[in-house]
């Protein structure tokens, strides 16, 4: 098939990361080319965060690293390099004002996720690269260095090739995997994939009864196990097939290995109560009540869609008097306001999720420069990655800073 463009580097998907490389990119002398497929770049970028984009976490490095669940050491240069901080600087520089929220959370001041694409867009067209609307299918290569990409149109000949084609999550997006199919063809590894960040799914049948029933301020705990490995305040809902929602999406980023381990969830239903606090509370409620039936007064607790299954999981009698609710019955009561149980059966399939966890294996890229350490010329920026983190701004954050660390890297290489 016959050349019919040329340039310095070909930047391979439109997204948070592709879009970070093509800018600094083509600031910096290169001549660059986009290939994406999308009817609009940032497709995926402008329904991040419920179409607010939490961009990045306003936090230390150090932090930063508390908040990635494999091994963030391969983003300590990327992460000094491109910090947090820089980031909100690079918007605020380009006309998009930011505000920091609760948990660090960065927003643009907008609220408007589109505010954040749109910018790199508009940086991208002020800096020359040049938009193609189409896929690539393979990464070509001559004495085992990129020398161009093949597409439908034909070829583009290039010295550099960014993957910026994101993971399984979000396939309408264009985030389907092609990605991984073409460097695991030039000899990449890829780590297998999950989704992270995504609902979990469970056997319990009060969940379907629950359906559309959400829960705040309750601090949900996740085991693996038997062991605690997550524990925070929020809110979440309970879904026709299991759980969803903030607490869940972040519990979920815990859960990695299905495969060999078991998993479930304890929710708190009453935080901010200590258990000789709770028993006076509950006391009280039966006190102002003393004769009427447990299963009418137990909704003051627990709201009433929740009362019927909270009394079965504690193992009482709705129909008896709260009067005659005996001090057994009412620690088994505590146990289960305190810690309500709920199985874990699965994930939700990878198209529900954020994130994908998994990708291009980080021992066959430099983290220095992003480059491919078995095909020269080959650079790589985002979740195509094996580098995946929690939720906050952490995940976007991954996209500025490998981006931009291998646009200076490509920079270099071609100048």
């Amino acid at each position: 098939m016959k050349t019919f463009a040329q340039c310095d580097l070909v930047v391979i998907g439109g997204g948070a990361s592709g879009l970070m490389c093509a800018v600094q990119a083509a600031q910096g002398g290169c001549s660059v080319m986009m290939l994406d497929a999308n009817r609009q770049l940032g497709r995926k970028l402008r329904l991040t965060g419920k179409g607010r984009c939490n961009l990045t976490n306003n936090c230390t490095v150090a932090e930063f690293m508390q908040n990635i669940p494999g091994d963030g050491r391969f983003l300590y240069s990327a992460l000094n390099r491109f910090s947090p901080q820089d980031v909100m600087a690079f918007f605020e520089a380009n006309g998009v004002p930011v505000k920091t929220e609760r948990g660090a959370r960065v927003f643009p001041c907008s609220d408007r996720a589109d505010d954040i694409a749109d910018c790199l867009v508009r940086l991208c067209t002020e800096a020359g690269v040049k938009t193609v609307k189409t896929r690539a299918d393979s990464i070509l290569l001559e004495d085992g260095s990129v020398s161009g990409v093949h597409t439908p149109e034909g070829v583009i000949a290039c010295r550099a090739v960014c993957l910026c084609t994101g993971g399984l999550s979000y396939p309408l997006t264009g985030s389907d995997g092609t990605g991984y199919k073409m460097v695991q063809a030039l000899g990449h590894t890829l780590v297998p994939t999950h989704p992270s960040l995504v609902p979990l799914e469970s056997d319990d049948a009060f969940c379907r009864e629950l359906q559309g029933f959400s829960l705040k301020n309750v601090t949900l705990r996740a085991y693996e196990n038997e062991k605690l490995i997550f524990r925070e305040l929020g809110e979440m809902l309970f879904t026709h097939f299991g759980v969803s929602g903030p607490l869940v999406l972040s519990a979920s980023a815990h859960m990695r290995d299905f495969s060999s381990k078991t998993y479930r969830l304890e929710i708190d239903l009453k935080p901010g109560l200590e258990e000789e606090k709770l028993d006076a509370r509950i006391l009280r409620d039966f006190a102002e009540q003393p004769n009427r039936a447990l299963h009418n007064v137990i909704p003051g607790l627990t709201g009433r869609s929740m009362a019927p299954v909270v009394l079965s999981l504690a193992g009482l009698d709705g129909g008896i008097p709260v009067h005659a609710v005996t001090q057994e019955q009412r620690a088994a009561l505590r146990r289960v306001l305190k810690a309500f149980p709920v199985s874990v059966s699965g994930t939700r399939p990878v198209d529900e999720a954020i994130v994908t966890s998994g990708g291009i294996s980080t021992k066959e890229v430099n983290p220095r420069t992003m480059e491919s350490k078995i095909v020269p010329g080959l650079f790589f920026a985002g979740e195509v990655l094996d580098l995946d983190a929690y939720t906050g701004g952490f995940n976007l954050q991954i996209a500025w800073s490998t981006a931009y660390v291998a646009s200076a890297a490509i920079t270099k290489s071609v100048s």
